[in-house]
């Protein structure tokens, strides 16, 4: 090597010794101002809900505001794009959920990669979902609703946020294990949809169980059944799916943070240390709890690999039962 390539060489390995230095001060430094947590669905949403008390719970544990910010649309893929460009430095939190490993499978060509344009910070809560009815429906367990649905065959209609949303994907599960059929009615938000079910407009939805307990309590809405594997301690006198007569039935939803891929390691470490501190506040986890949420508190590394599994999972049922956006 002659002399002009061995200077080439120490200047780059400099050059990254800088770099490498420069970085890691930086990341000393973060949180300087406040980071913004970009939720990609309507504000009052159940996703909206677990973001803003995560939100609060993080203002205090990483020094800095947390400002939330909503970019609904397009099934989540709006929000999606913009914090896949945002800047990789920390100040751009991504709430991610069950829809994206769905969004993976449902779309072709998507403005952004799940697994490839994200890292992982951590998952921090799970929540089932519920069988409700408007109160109107002359139904009272999910046995008599398929009952009912078997006697009208493709007229009673179900609401969802969105084609290609997981309600959607869960109610064509049930559809399919039940042996009825229902009519899809999509809508362009969570709120839209659980708005069109309390107007007696549609009267079936499978529902985020969080934002929909206060008016199942209300009686507003008519609870049927949980998803989940386990019944709920919010509602202790309702049984799953599956013990209502469909043992292979279960659907419920998952949520954790992710940021721009390249965003330094020291950062990512920030803010999961901030996370899990936030999910030992007493307050923060009370909150979650009350709303019908589990709390998780995984590793980034953890998360990954749920990740990759859900996107693999999600991928395969949609492909077997032929399932589109449209």
């Amino acid at each position: 090597m002659n002399m002009i390539g061995r200077m080439g060489v120490k200047s780059l390995m400099l050059i990254c010794l800088i770099c490498q230095f420069a970085a890691t001060g930086w990341a000393q430094n973060y949180p300087t101002k406040p980071v913004r947590l970009l939720i990609a669905f309507s504000a009052g949403s159940g996703t909206d809900t677990i973001g803003r008390i995560m939100a609060a719970g993080l203002t205090e544990t990483l020094g800095q505001q947390i400002i939330v910010e909503n970019r609904a649309g397009a099934s989540g893929n709006i929000g999606a794009e913009i914090a896949a460009k945002a800047r990789p430095d920390g100040y751009t939190l991504f709430l991610v959920n069950l829809a994206y490993a769905i969004n993976a499978g449902m779309y072709k060509n998507l403005p952004y990669d799940l697994l490839r344009d994200f890292a992982p910070v951590a998952q921090f809560a799970t929540g089932p979902y519920v069988v409700v009815v408007h109160p109107s429906l002359p139904v009272k367990s999910l046995s008599e609703f398929v009952k009912l649905a078997k006697s009208r065959p493709g007229k009673i209609e179900f609401a969802s946020a969105g084609a290609g949303t997981a309600v959607p994907l869960a109610a064509e599960l049930f559809k399919r294990q039940a042996g009825i059929n229902l009519l899809h009615v999509p809508y362009r938000g969570g709120g839209e949809a659980i708005t069109a079910v309390l107007s007696g407009e549609v009267p079936f939805y499978i529902a985020p169980l969080a934002p929909t307990l206060p008016l199942i309590q209300q009686g507003r809405l008519r609870a049927l059944a949980v998803t989940s594997t386990k019944r709920q301690p919010m509602l202790p006198g309702h049984p799953t799916v599956a013990e209502s007569g469909y043992p292979d039935y279960e659907f419920g939803n998952w949520y954790g943070f992710m940021v721009p891929a390249n965003t330094p390691r020291a950062i990512i470490a920030t803010i999961h240390g901030a996370t899990m501190a936030a999910l030992n506040n007493p307050s923060v986890r009370k909150r979650l709890n009350d709303q019908g949420y589990a709390t998780v508190g995984d590793t980034p590394e953890e998360f990954a690999a749920h990740l990759k599994s859900e996107v693999a999972k999600m991928a395969k049922i949609i492909k077997e039962h032929n399932l589109t956006p449209d």
